[in-house]
Protein backbone atom coordinates (compact mmCIF):
# COMPACT_ATOMS: atom_id res chain seq x y z
CA UNK A 1 0.00 0.00 0.00
CA UNK A 2 2.90 2.46 0.91
CA UNK A 3 4.77 1.44 -2.57
CA UNK A 4 1.34 2.82 -4.13
CA UNK A 5 0.93 5.91 -2.44
CA UNK A 6 3.63 8.06 -4.52
CA UNK A 7 2.46 7.12 -7.52
CA UNK A 8 -0.99 8.17 -6.51
CA UNK A 9 0.12 11.40 -5.47
CA UNK A 10 2.15 11.63 -8.82
CA UNK A 11 -1.02 11.00 -10.93
CA UNK A 12 -3.14 13.78 -8.55
CA UNK A 13 -0.24 16.09 -9.17
CA UNK A 14 -0.33 15.49 -12.84
CA UNK A 15 -4.32 16.22 -12.94
CA UNK A 16 -3.69 19.63 -10.64
CA UNK A 17 -0.30 20.76 -12.75
CA UNK A 18 -1.86 19.82 -16.25
CA UNK A 19 -5.66 20.86 -15.69
CA UNK A 20 -5.80 24.25 -17.80
CA UNK A 21 -6.24 27.69 -16.10
CA UNK A 22 -9.09 28.33 -19.03
CA UNK A 23 -10.33 26.68 -21.48
CA UNK A 24 -10.20 26.66 -25.21
CA UNK A 25 -12.71 28.21 -27.52
CA UNK A 26 -13.19 23.90 -28.60
CA UNK A 27 -13.28 22.54 -25.15
CA UNK A 28 -15.68 25.51 -23.36
CA UNK A 29 -19.24 25.81 -23.54
CA UNK A 30 -20.17 26.78 -26.82
CA UNK A 31 -21.59 30.00 -27.47
CA UNK A 32 -24.58 30.37 -29.10
CA UNK A 33 -24.80 33.15 -32.60
CA UNK A 34 -27.17 35.64 -33.78
CA UNK A 35 -27.41 37.34 -36.67
CA UNK A 36 -29.56 40.18 -37.20
CA UNK A 37 -28.86 40.93 -40.78
CA UNK A 38 -30.93 44.43 -41.99
CA UNK A 39 -31.87 45.36 -45.15
CA UNK A 40 -31.01 48.92 -47.52
CA UNK A 41 -29.91 49.82 -43.73
CA UNK A 42 -27.24 52.93 -44.47
CA UNK A 43 -24.01 53.64 -42.19
CA UNK A 44 -25.77 56.75 -41.38
CA UNK A 45 -28.97 55.54 -40.04
CA UNK A 46 -27.21 53.70 -37.00
CA UNK A 47 -27.24 56.47 -34.21
CA UNK A 48 -24.61 55.83 -32.76
CA UNK A 49 -22.36 56.22 -36.29
CA UNK A 50 -24.49 59.81 -36.79
CA UNK A 51 -25.21 61.99 -34.09
CA UNK A 52 -26.97 64.04 -36.91
CA UNK A 53 -29.98 61.36 -37.33
CA UNK A 54 -33.34 62.03 -37.15
CA UNK A 55 -33.98 58.47 -36.80
CA UNK A 56 -34.25 57.01 -32.88
CA UNK A 57 -32.34 53.70 -32.59
CA UNK A 58 -31.78 53.31 -28.18
CA UNK A 59 -32.13 49.54 -28.90
CA UNK A 60 -28.81 49.75 -31.52
CA UNK A 61 -27.50 51.88 -29.50
CA UNK A 62 -27.60 50.23 -26.40
CA UNK A 63 -26.13 46.78 -28.39
CA UNK A 64 -23.20 48.97 -29.69
CA UNK A 65 -22.51 50.67 -25.47
CA UNK A 66 -22.89 46.37 -24.62
CA UNK A 67 -19.89 45.39 -27.44
CA UNK A 68 -17.60 47.16 -30.27
CA UNK A 69 -18.70 49.15 -32.88
CA UNK A 70 -16.77 48.31 -36.54
CA UNK A 71 -16.41 51.95 -38.11
CA UNK A 72 -15.34 50.29 -41.51
CA UNK A 73 -17.21 47.06 -41.97
CA UNK A 74 -18.41 46.29 -45.54
CA UNK A 75 -20.64 43.92 -47.05
CA UNK A 76 -19.09 42.18 -50.33
CA UNK A 77 -21.73 43.87 -52.69
CA UNK A 78 -23.99 46.64 -52.68
CA UNK A 79 -26.93 44.81 -53.30
CA UNK A 80 -28.37 42.29 -51.57
CA UNK A 81 -27.95 38.51 -52.85
CA UNK A 82 -24.32 38.77 -52.94
CA UNK A 83 -23.89 40.07 -49.67
CA UNK A 84 -25.59 37.05 -48.30
CA UNK A 85 -24.17 34.22 -50.68
CA UNK A 86 -20.79 35.95 -49.46
CA UNK A 87 -21.46 35.71 -45.66
CA UNK A 88 -22.91 32.25 -45.39
CA UNK A 89 -20.70 31.19 -47.70
CA UNK A 90 -17.54 33.23 -46.38
CA UNK A 91 -16.42 33.87 -50.17
CA UNK A 92 -16.62 36.68 -52.15
CA UNK A 93 -19.52 37.08 -54.75
CA UNK A 94 -18.10 38.01 -57.77
CA UNK A 95 -16.19 34.79 -58.02
CA UNK A 96 -19.60 32.75 -59.10
CA UNK A 97 -21.97 36.17 -59.90
CA UNK A 98 -22.39 39.80 -59.34
CA UNK A 99 -26.77 40.02 -59.80
CA UNK A 100 -29.63 39.42 -57.52
CA UNK A 101 -31.38 36.26 -57.74
CA UNK A 102 -34.80 37.46 -59.64
CA UNK A 103 -37.59 35.66 -58.98
CA UNK A 104 -38.62 32.30 -59.27
CA UNK A 105 -34.77 31.90 -60.20
CA UNK A 106 -33.00 28.65 -59.06
CA UNK A 107 -30.84 28.70 -55.95
CA UNK A 108 -27.54 30.47 -55.65
CA UNK A 109 -25.68 28.33 -52.75
CA UNK A 110 -23.20 26.27 -53.69
CA UNK A 111 -23.63 22.67 -52.86
CA UNK A 112 -20.01 21.67 -52.54
CA UNK A 113 -18.99 24.62 -50.40
CA UNK A 114 -20.36 24.58 -46.59
CA UNK A 115 -22.42 27.23 -45.37
CA UNK A 116 -22.32 28.70 -41.97
CA UNK A 117 -25.26 26.94 -41.06
CA UNK A 118 -24.33 24.07 -42.10
CA UNK A 119 -20.75 24.51 -40.30
CA UNK A 120 -22.79 25.32 -36.64
CA UNK A 121 -25.01 22.24 -37.33
CA UNK A 122 -21.81 20.11 -37.98
CA UNK A 123 -20.47 20.97 -33.97
CA UNK A 124 -24.19 20.19 -32.45
CA UNK A 125 -25.85 23.84 -33.24
CA UNK A 126 -29.53 23.95 -33.72
CA UNK A 127 -30.47 26.22 -36.44
CA UNK A 128 -32.90 28.60 -37.94
CA UNK A 129 -33.46 31.37 -40.11
CA UNK A 130 -36.27 33.42 -40.18
CA UNK A 131 -36.95 36.69 -42.83
CA UNK A 132 -35.82 37.36 -46.60
CA UNK A 133 -34.07 34.47 -48.03
CA UNK A 134 -33.58 36.04 -51.44
CA UNK A 135 -30.73 33.01 -52.64
CA UNK A 136 -33.48 31.13 -54.61
CA UNK A 137 -35.03 28.11 -54.42
CA UNK A 138 -36.01 24.75 -56.95
CA UNK A 139 -38.98 26.12 -58.47
CA UNK A 140 -38.56 23.74 -61.24
CA UNK A 141 -39.51 21.09 -58.84
CA UNK A 142 -43.13 22.12 -58.68
CA UNK A 143 -43.70 23.67 -61.51
CA UNK A 144 -46.51 22.55 -63.18
CA UNK A 145 -46.12 21.26 -66.81
CA UNK A 146 -46.51 23.51 -69.48
CA UNK A 147 -46.42 26.67 -67.33
CA UNK A 148 -44.91 29.15 -69.08
CA UNK A 149 -43.68 32.49 -67.38
CA UNK A 150 -44.50 36.02 -69.31
CA UNK A 151 -41.10 37.80 -69.38
CA UNK A 152 -40.86 41.65 -68.59
CA UNK A 153 -37.44 43.04 -68.39
CA UNK A 154 -36.04 40.93 -65.89
CA UNK A 155 -39.60 39.72 -64.08
CA UNK A 156 -41.08 36.11 -64.87
CA UNK A 157 -44.43 37.30 -64.18
CA UNK A 158 -46.02 33.30 -63.45
CA UNK A 159 -49.85 32.49 -62.27
CA UNK A 160 -50.88 30.80 -58.99
CA UNK A 161 -52.04 27.89 -61.18
CA UNK A 162 -48.52 27.27 -62.61
CA UNK A 163 -47.48 25.39 -59.25
CA UNK A 164 -48.24 22.96 -57.43
CA UNK A 165 -48.35 24.03 -54.02
CA UNK A 166 -48.67 20.73 -52.71
CA UNK A 167 -45.31 19.63 -52.72
CA UNK A 168 -42.03 20.86 -51.03
CA UNK A 169 -39.75 23.26 -52.93
CA UNK A 170 -35.69 21.83 -52.50
CA UNK A 171 -32.83 24.60 -52.55
CA UNK A 172 -33.82 26.26 -49.98
CA UNK A 173 -32.70 27.28 -45.99
CA UNK A 174 -33.34 23.57 -45.33
CA UNK A 175 -31.21 22.51 -47.88
CA UNK A 176 -28.15 24.83 -46.61
CA UNK A 177 -27.61 23.36 -43.46
CA UNK A 178 -30.83 25.35 -40.89
CA UNK A 179 -33.45 22.99 -39.06
CA UNK A 180 -36.42 25.54 -39.31
CA UNK A 181 -37.48 28.73 -41.82
CA UNK A 182 -40.22 30.98 -41.78
CA UNK A 183 -40.20 33.92 -44.19
CA UNK A 184 -41.80 35.85 -47.28
CA UNK A 185 -38.44 34.49 -49.03
CA UNK A 186 -38.15 38.84 -50.89
CA UNK A 187 -40.89 40.94 -49.44
CA UNK A 188 -41.63 42.48 -52.55
CA UNK A 189 -41.45 39.50 -54.44
CA UNK A 190 -43.74 36.98 -55.42
CA UNK A 191 -45.01 34.41 -54.28
CA UNK A 192 -46.73 36.64 -51.83
CA UNK A 193 -47.25 33.81 -48.83
CA UNK A 194 -45.32 32.31 -45.81
CA UNK A 195 -42.74 30.00 -46.51
CA UNK A 196 -43.07 27.32 -43.60
CA UNK A 197 -39.25 25.05 -43.88
CA UNK A 198 -39.69 23.95 -47.41
CA UNK A 199 -43.53 24.23 -48.07
CA UNK A 200 -45.79 27.24 -48.55
CA UNK A 201 -48.88 25.78 -46.26
CA UNK A 202 -51.49 27.89 -47.44
CA UNK A 203 -51.09 28.20 -51.13
CA UNK A 204 -51.45 32.00 -53.26
CA UNK A 205 -54.85 31.88 -55.48
CA UNK A 206 -54.51 35.28 -56.32
CA UNK A 207 -52.43 37.22 -58.74
CA UNK A 208 -50.83 41.07 -57.34
CA UNK A 209 -51.05 43.29 -59.90
CA UNK A 210 -49.17 46.60 -59.29
CA UNK A 211 -49.11 49.98 -60.98
CA UNK A 212 -46.44 52.47 -60.63
CA UNK A 213 -44.13 53.61 -57.67
CA UNK A 214 -45.03 55.59 -55.03
CA UNK A 215 -42.80 58.53 -53.58
CA UNK A 216 -40.10 56.79 -50.46
CA UNK A 217 -40.22 53.59 -52.40
CA UNK A 218 -43.26 52.52 -50.60
CA UNK A 219 -43.98 49.44 -52.66
CA UNK A 220 -42.20 48.56 -55.18
CA UNK A 221 -43.89 45.08 -55.39
CA UNK A 222 -43.59 42.93 -58.31
CA UNK A 223 -46.55 41.32 -59.73
CA UNK A 224 -47.27 37.41 -59.06
CA UNK A 225 -49.26 35.28 -57.32
CA UNK A 226 -50.66 35.76 -53.62
CA UNK A 227 -52.58 34.51 -50.53
CA UNK A 228 -55.46 35.66 -50.10
CA UNK A 229 -55.83 38.60 -47.19
CA UNK A 230 -51.90 38.69 -47.51
CA UNK A 231 -51.05 41.77 -45.01
CA UNK A 232 -47.60 43.78 -46.22
CA UNK A 233 -47.74 45.46 -42.80
CA UNK A 234 -47.81 42.26 -40.62
CA UNK A 235 -44.47 40.36 -42.68
CA UNK A 236 -41.83 42.30 -39.65
CA UNK A 237 -43.87 41.75 -36.87
CA UNK A 238 -44.99 38.21 -37.79
CA UNK A 239 -41.14 37.35 -38.19
CA UNK A 240 -40.12 39.06 -35.27
CA UNK A 241 -42.48 37.02 -33.08
CA UNK A 242 -41.46 34.04 -34.76
CA UNK A 243 -37.68 34.56 -34.15
CA UNK A 244 -38.07 35.64 -30.73
CA UNK A 245 -41.15 32.34 -29.61
CA UNK A 246 -38.35 30.65 -31.55
CA UNK A 247 -35.27 31.65 -29.12
CA UNK A 248 -37.87 30.71 -25.83
CA UNK A 249 -38.05 27.35 -27.16
CA UNK A 250 -33.95 26.64 -27.06
CA UNK A 251 -32.48 24.51 -24.38
CA UNK A 252 -29.60 25.99 -22.31
CA UNK A 253 -27.60 22.49 -22.78
CA UNK A 254 -27.61 22.86 -26.44
CA UNK A 255 -26.57 26.11 -28.29
CA UNK A 256 -28.05 28.03 -31.24
CA UNK A 257 -27.70 29.59 -34.20
CA UNK A 258 -30.59 32.16 -35.26
CA UNK A 259 -29.93 34.11 -38.59
CA UNK A 260 -32.53 36.38 -39.15
CA UNK A 261 -32.40 38.76 -42.27
CA UNK A 262 -34.55 41.24 -41.78
CA UNK A 263 -37.57 42.45 -44.78
CA UNK A 264 -36.51 46.05 -43.34
CA UNK A 265 -36.58 49.15 -43.73
CA UNK A 266 -36.19 47.45 -47.33
CA UNK A 267 -39.23 48.22 -49.47
CA UNK A 268 -42.05 47.70 -49.47
CA UNK A 269 -41.63 50.44 -46.52
CA UNK A 270 -44.84 50.11 -44.96
CA UNK A 271 -44.13 50.52 -40.89
CA UNK A 272 -47.38 49.33 -38.52
CA UNK A 273 -49.62 52.18 -37.04
CA UNK A 274 -47.57 51.80 -33.85
CA UNK A 275 -44.25 53.39 -35.42
CA UNK A 276 -45.80 55.95 -36.86
CA UNK A 277 -44.51 59.50 -36.51
CA UNK A 278 -41.83 57.67 -34.55
CA UNK A 279 -38.67 59.60 -36.43
CA UNK A 280 -38.71 62.76 -37.88
CA UNK A 281 -37.53 61.16 -41.25
CA UNK A 282 -40.78 59.58 -42.80
CA UNK A 283 -41.52 56.49 -43.64
CA UNK A 284 -38.67 55.13 -43.78
CA UNK A 285 -37.18 56.90 -40.51
CA UNK A 286 -40.66 54.92 -38.71
CA UNK A 287 -39.98 52.03 -40.44
CA UNK A 288 -36.49 51.78 -39.51
CA UNK A 289 -37.28 53.03 -35.73
CA UNK A 290 -39.39 49.53 -36.30
CA UNK A 291 -36.22 47.62 -37.35
CA UNK A 292 -34.46 49.03 -33.98
CA UNK A 293 -37.40 47.95 -32.06
CA UNK A 294 -37.18 44.38 -33.24
CA UNK A 295 -33.26 44.05 -32.38
CA UNK A 296 -34.37 45.15 -28.85
CA UNK A 297 -37.21 42.23 -28.84
CA UNK A 298 -34.08 39.62 -29.84
CA UNK A 299 -31.84 40.94 -26.89
CA UNK A 300 -34.70 40.86 -24.38
CA UNK A 301 -35.58 37.10 -25.48
CA UNK A 302 -32.34 36.32 -25.06
CA UNK A 303 -31.81 37.86 -21.55
CA UNK A 304 -35.31 36.60 -20.18
CA UNK A 305 -33.88 32.85 -21.51
CA UNK A 306 -30.73 33.23 -19.91
CA UNK A 307 -28.80 33.24 -22.90
CA UNK A 308 -27.25 36.91 -22.87
CA UNK A 309 -23.79 36.07 -21.58
CA UNK A 310 -23.56 33.23 -23.59
CA UNK A 311 -24.18 34.24 -27.10
CA UNK A 312 -22.30 36.29 -29.42
CA UNK A 313 -24.69 38.59 -31.58
CA UNK A 314 -24.09 40.32 -34.64
CA UNK A 315 -26.08 42.88 -36.20
CA UNK A 316 -24.99 44.48 -39.68
CA UNK A 317 -26.77 45.25 -42.86
CA UNK A 318 -26.50 43.68 -46.41
CA UNK A 319 -25.78 47.04 -48.35
CA UNK A 320 -26.33 50.60 -48.16
CA UNK A 321 -29.55 52.28 -48.17
CA UNK A 322 -31.82 52.82 -51.23
CA UNK A 323 -31.45 55.70 -54.16
CA UNK A 324 -34.78 57.65 -52.50
CA UNK A 325 -31.81 58.69 -49.75
CA UNK A 326 -31.19 61.24 -51.52
CA UNK A 327 -34.52 62.79 -51.33
CA UNK A 328 -34.51 62.23 -47.76
CA UNK A 329 -31.72 64.60 -46.86
CA UNK A 330 -33.47 67.17 -48.85
CA UNK A 331 -37.40 66.51 -46.98
CA UNK A 332 -35.73 65.64 -43.79
CA UNK A 333 -32.15 66.30 -43.27
CA UNK A 334 -31.48 62.73 -42.64
CA UNK A 335 -28.45 61.37 -44.13
CA UNK A 336 -28.71 57.45 -44.03
CA UNK A 337 -25.44 57.06 -46.00
CA UNK A 338 -23.91 59.56 -42.92
CA UNK A 339 -20.73 61.05 -44.06
CA UNK A 340 -20.50 58.42 -46.83
CA UNK A 341 -20.76 59.24 -50.72
CA UNK A 342 -23.29 56.76 -52.56
CA UNK A 343 -25.70 54.70 -51.73
CA UNK A 344 -26.72 50.99 -52.68
CA UNK A 345 -25.00 49.70 -56.12
CA UNK A 346 -22.05 51.86 -55.78
CA UNK A 347 -18.49 51.18 -55.56
CA UNK A 348 -18.50 54.78 -53.15
CA UNK A 349 -18.31 53.59 -49.54
CA UNK A 350 -22.33 54.58 -49.11
CA UNK A 351 -22.87 51.12 -51.09
CA UNK A 352 -21.21 49.04 -48.94
CA UNK A 353 -19.58 50.15 -45.79
CA UNK A 354 -22.24 49.00 -43.26
CA UNK A 355 -23.02 49.61 -39.57
CA UNK A 356 -21.67 46.31 -37.91
CA UNK A 357 -22.36 45.79 -34.24
CA UNK A 358 -20.45 42.09 -32.02
CA UNK A 359 -21.61 41.65 -28.63
CA UNK A 360 -20.15 39.02 -26.59
CA UNK A 361 -19.72 39.53 -22.88
CA UNK A 362 -16.64 38.79 -20.98
CA UNK A 363 -15.13 37.61 -24.68
CA UNK A 364 -16.10 41.39 -26.51
CA UNK A 365 -15.03 44.51 -24.71
CA UNK A 366 -18.21 46.29 -23.83
CA UNK A 367 -18.21 50.49 -25.39
CA UNK A 368 -15.68 50.12 -27.61
CA UNK A 369 -15.40 51.40 -31.41
CA UNK A 370 -12.73 49.57 -34.01
CA UNK A 371 -12.18 51.37 -36.89
CA UNK A 372 -10.09 49.09 -38.38
CA UNK A 373 -10.78 47.23 -42.23
CA UNK A 374 -13.51 44.21 -41.50
CA UNK A 375 -15.38 41.81 -44.36
CA UNK A 376 -18.75 40.21 -43.69
CA UNK A 377 -16.90 37.34 -45.62
CA UNK A 378 -15.00 37.26 -42.19
CA UNK A 379 -17.48 36.69 -40.20
CA UNK A 380 -17.06 32.62 -41.36
CA UNK A 381 -13.68 31.97 -40.38
CA UNK A 382 -14.13 34.49 -37.22
CA UNK A 383 -17.40 32.35 -36.39
CA UNK A 384 -15.33 28.91 -36.88
CA UNK A 385 -12.50 30.32 -34.39
CA UNK A 386 -15.18 31.10 -31.26
CA UNK A 387 -16.95 27.46 -31.70
CA UNK A 388 -13.48 25.31 -32.34
CA UNK A 389 -15.06 23.98 -35.59
CA UNK A 390 -12.35 23.36 -38.52
CA UNK A 391 -13.46 25.00 -42.14
CA UNK A 392 -13.89 22.08 -44.58
CA UNK A 393 -11.46 22.42 -47.44
CA UNK A 394 -12.75 24.20 -49.96
CA UNK A 395 -14.86 26.34 -48.17
CA UNK A 396 -14.74 29.81 -46.87
CA UNK A 397 -11.42 30.80 -48.94
CA UNK A 398 -11.61 34.80 -48.52
CA UNK A 399 -12.54 34.96 -44.72
CA UNK A 400 -10.11 35.96 -42.24
CA UNK A 401 -10.25 34.89 -38.60
CA UNK A 402 -10.72 38.11 -36.68
CA UNK A 403 -11.52 36.53 -33.41
CA UNK A 404 -8.09 38.04 -31.46
CA UNK A 405 -9.36 41.24 -33.20
CA UNK A 406 -12.77 41.09 -31.40
CA UNK A 407 -11.35 40.48 -28.22
CA UNK A 408 -9.12 43.04 -28.22
CA UNK A 409 -5.59 40.99 -28.60
CA UNK A 410 -4.47 42.25 -31.74
CA UNK A 411 -5.44 44.36 -34.86
CA UNK A 412 -7.41 43.32 -38.00
CA UNK A 413 -6.03 40.84 -39.89
CA UNK A 414 -7.50 42.26 -43.36
CA UNK A 415 -5.69 44.95 -45.01
CA UNK A 416 -7.55 44.74 -48.40
CA UNK A 417 -11.16 44.15 -49.85
CA UNK A 418 -12.02 43.70 -53.38
CA UNK A 419 -15.39 45.50 -53.93
CA UNK A 420 -17.93 45.26 -56.66
CA UNK A 421 -21.75 45.14 -57.51
CA UNK A 422 -21.80 44.77 -61.32
CA UNK A 423 -19.54 42.74 -63.89
CA UNK A 424 -18.09 46.19 -65.28
CA UNK A 425 -17.05 48.12 -62.22
CA UNK A 426 -14.58 47.08 -58.99
CA UNK A 427 -12.60 48.30 -56.24
CA UNK A 428 -9.72 47.45 -54.06
CA UNK A 429 -9.59 48.55 -50.55
CA UNK A 430 -5.99 48.68 -49.26
CA UNK A 431 -5.45 49.87 -45.64
CA UNK A 432 -6.90 53.79 -45.88
CA UNK A 433 -6.66 53.88 -49.76
CA UNK A 434 -9.01 52.69 -52.46
CA UNK A 435 -8.92 52.26 -55.77
CA UNK A 436 -11.98 52.41 -58.35
CA UNK A 437 -11.42 50.95 -61.59
CA UNK A 438 -14.68 51.42 -62.99
CA UNK A 439 -15.96 54.30 -65.27
CA UNK A 440 -17.34 55.88 -62.14
CA UNK A 441 -17.83 54.66 -58.58
CA UNK A 442 -21.40 55.42 -58.80
CA UNK A 443 -24.62 53.42 -60.38
CA UNK A 444 -27.44 55.40 -59.32
CA UNK A 445 -27.85 58.64 -60.57
CA UNK A 446 -26.79 61.47 -58.26
CA UNK A 447 -29.73 64.26 -58.62
CA UNK A 448 -27.87 67.73 -59.86
CA UNK A 449 -29.36 69.42 -56.64
CA UNK A 450 -27.68 67.01 -54.46
CA UNK A 451 -24.18 67.08 -56.15
CA UNK A 452 -24.43 71.01 -55.73
CA UNK A 453 -25.46 71.00 -52.44
CA UNK A 454 -22.92 68.64 -51.24
CA UNK A 455 -20.01 69.75 -53.51
CA UNK A 456 -19.16 66.65 -55.42
CA UNK A 457 -16.92 67.11 -58.24
CA UNK A 458 -17.46 65.95 -61.58
CA UNK A 459 -15.23 63.26 -62.50
CA UNK A 460 -12.83 64.49 -65.01
CA UNK A 461 -10.00 61.09 -65.12
CA UNK A 462 -10.79 57.51 -65.90
CA UNK A 463 -10.63 55.82 -62.47
CA UNK A 464 -11.07 57.43 -59.03
CA UNK A 465 -8.45 56.90 -56.12
CA UNK A 466 -9.04 58.38 -52.69
CA UNK A 467 -7.18 58.51 -49.35
CA UNK A 468 -10.15 57.34 -47.01
CA UNK A 469 -8.29 58.70 -43.81
CA UNK A 470 -8.50 62.21 -44.61
CA UNK A 471 -11.42 61.94 -47.22
CA UNK A 472 -13.93 59.33 -46.24
CA UNK A 473 -16.67 61.35 -48.13
CA UNK A 474 -14.73 60.73 -51.35
CA UNK A 475 -14.46 63.93 -52.87
CA UNK A 476 -10.65 64.65 -53.45
CA UNK A 477 -9.49 62.54 -56.41
CA UNK A 478 -5.75 61.70 -56.66
CA UNK A 479 -5.62 59.53 -59.35
CA UNK A 480 -3.64 62.27 -61.08
CA UNK A 481 -1.17 62.97 -58.13
CA UNK A 482 -0.38 59.68 -56.91
CA UNK A 483 0.45 57.28 -60.33
CA UNK A 484 2.72 55.25 -58.83
CA UNK A 485 0.47 54.06 -55.96
CA UNK A 486 -2.82 53.79 -58.63
CA UNK A 487 -0.52 51.56 -60.67
CA UNK A 488 0.24 49.36 -57.88
CA UNK A 489 -3.34 48.91 -56.91
CA UNK A 490 -4.49 48.16 -60.27
CA UNK A 491 -2.01 45.53 -60.87
CA UNK A 492 -2.88 44.07 -57.55
CA UNK A 493 -6.66 43.84 -58.28
CA UNK A 494 -5.76 42.60 -61.74
CA UNK A 495 -3.63 39.82 -59.78
CA UNK A 496 -6.92 39.65 -57.44
CA UNK A 497 -9.14 39.01 -60.07
CA UNK A 498 -6.87 36.76 -62.80
CA UNK A 499 -7.24 39.08 -65.23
Amino acid sequence: MNRLLPAVLLLLVNAIVFEPATLSAADSVLPNVVILYADDMGYGDLGANNPDSKIPTPQLDRLASEGTRFTDAHSSSGVCTPSRYALLHGRYHWRKFHGIVQSFDQPILDAERTTLAELLRGRGYATAAFGKWHLGWDWEAIRRAGATPRVEGRNKIFASADFDWRRRIPGGPLAHGFDRYLGDDVPNFPPYAWFEDDRIPVPPTLQLVTTGEPPEGNWECRPGPMVHGWDFHAVMPTLTDRAVAWIEQQRSDRPFFLYFPFTSPHAPILPTDAFAGRSAAGPYGDFMAQTDDTVGRVLDALERGGFADDTLVIFTSDNGPERYAYERTRAFGHRSMGPLRGLKRDLWEGGHRVPMIVRWPGRVAAGTVADGLLSQVDLYATIAAAVGAEIPVGSAEDSLDQLAWFEGKAPSARREIVHNTHADGYALRQDDWILIDAPSGGISEIPAWYRDAEGIPTPDHPGELYDLRTDPGERDNRIASETARAAAMKQRLDGLLGR
